[in-house]
């Protein structure tokens, strides 16, 4: 086991990472920018160290500043939280060639896993379904003859991308060619690759995922799903689980299929596969993430689990000590991802309380909102024997949850988890479109 972590991140995963660390006895190192340097994470770690300038590209995204860092630290593990450099595969190879080890697949499994269109055809083979599409298209004529084989509408997206960038929804060929030119421009300053693949729009239609552990040994265990239905603009803002849309033996099945198929690459740590619920029910895989999710705190709070200290473990060559029988799924988890609306310094915190209520942030009276990262300022997290108890629970915890200083979206959370179509479990990705 490690005795020394660096957590290459910042705000409330940064947080959450430094409390699993101190509960398993693990020191650790807290890496900063200086429009960081007076947050939670940098006060609770062991040791900081500053990286850089406010801009993400000059500290969080500096691979040799954060690997200087731990040179000098003494660390013997980088986590990378998500976002930044979790998925980054040069960075992963970066820390094995100074003998660090990275919380996370190593470099290969990630650069084989990063591109969507080649993960595609590599669980295509190993039995899952995937939506109908073309991969690596390089030209908009390329594009309109793909789409006219599968039928419009269509989607276009970054093969090597996430959180939402990238894509673009095609209705018909006249529209096809400033589609294409648009997503690879978007593709390219977000991911430096403007390399997109197409695939049939499937409609409407609910997003799940599901959370799987798997260690050295081969043993796979899925954690349950995700309903992760409710975005905008192809960002996430509430997450529950279980599935309302899903049964036991509808769930049962799938995660028989995703667990052979994780076997069958090999894969080793924390991962989630993302699909697509057709109406009808047919699921269609999408992408695997091949690090630790947002929301992973939704699968916690009904398994009571917690994935951190796994993904720590399993890095370190620790064997599951639980099968897939001994996960218990009973009960409902929501959560509500409370972001800023506008940079500003909190001036009031107010923290919702009771049994089964968690708020994972890194804010404090007086901390400051910059511009420069992330708008999540935390997510509230509930749980409850039953779905009408946790829809309840969640609703009375937003109306507590005060936040000052920083416009930020609890209202609209109280207005979202009240609407009837959410209540009733009946939504899709169509939610906020309406």
């Amino acid at each position: 086991m490690f005795s020394k972590i660096l957590i290459a991140n910042r705000g409330e995963i940064a947080v959450r990472i430094i409390r699993a660390c101190k509960e398993m006895g693990i020191a650790t190192v807290a890496v900063y920018s200086e429009a960081d340097a007076d947050t939670m994470h940098t006060a609770l770690a062991d040791e900081r160290y500053c990286i850089g300038p406010a801009e993400a590209g000059e500290s969080y995204l500096n691979e040799e500043r954060i690997v200087s860092a731990a040179i000098a630290s003494g660390a013997q593990a980088i986590h990378p939280g998500y976002g930044f450099l979790s998925e980054n595969a040069h960075f992963a190879a970066l820390c094995r060639k100074n003998h660090i080890a990275f919380i996370g697949p190593p470099a290969e499994t990630m650069q084989a896993l990063g591109d969507k269109a080649h993960v595609k055809s590599l669980m295509q083979e190993a039995g899952l379904p995937v939506i109908p599409g073309a991969k690596a298209i390089r030209s908009a004529a390329e594009a309109q003859a793909a789409a006219a084989a599968i039928g419009y509408p269509v989607m276009l997206k970054a093969c090597l991308g996430g959180g939402g960038r990238g894509i673009r929804l095609v209705n018909g060929e006249s529209e096809m060619p400033a589609a294409f030119a648009s997503a690879r421009a978007e593709s390219e300053a977000a991911f430096g690759s403007a390399e997109v693949y197409l695939e049939k729009y499937v409609h409407p239609a609910r997003h799940i995922e599901v959370q799987i552990l798997a260690d050295e040994a081969g043993n796979v265990v899925c954690l349950g799903e995700r309903d992760c239905s409710v975005q905008r603009k192809n960002q996430k803002l509430i997450e529950e689980s279980p599935s309302p849309a899903m049964d036991r033996a509808e769930r049962a099945g799938l995660f028989e299929k995703v667990a052979r198929a994780v076997k069958a690459i090999g894969y080793c740590g924390v991962g989630t596969l993302e699909f697509l619920r057709a109406p009808e029910g047919a699921y269609y895989f999408m992408e695997m993430n091949v690090r630790l999710q947002v929301e992973h705190t939704v699968t916690e709070a009904l398994t009571g689990i917690d994935l951190v200290k796994w993904q720590i473990r399993v890095a370190s060559g620790v064997k599951l000590n639980f099968r897939q029988e001994d996960v218990d799924l009973t009960g409902s988890a929501i959560e509500c991802r409370v972001c800023a609306l506008a940079p500003g310094t909190v001036k009031f915190l107010h923290v919702s309380g009771g049994p089964f209520v968690r708020f994972d942030t890194y804010l404090m009276t007086g901390s400051v909102v910059t511009p420069y990262y992330d708008p999540l300022l935390g997510k509230l997290i509930v749980y409850a024997s039953t779905r009408e108890e946790a829809l309840r629970k969640m609703k009375a915890a937003l109306c507590e949850l005060v936040i000052t200083g920083v416009p930020n979206n609890i209202e609209e959370q109280i207005g979202l988890v009240s609407r009837e179509e959410f209540r009733r479990g009946t939504y899709n990705l169509d939610f906020l479109r309406k």
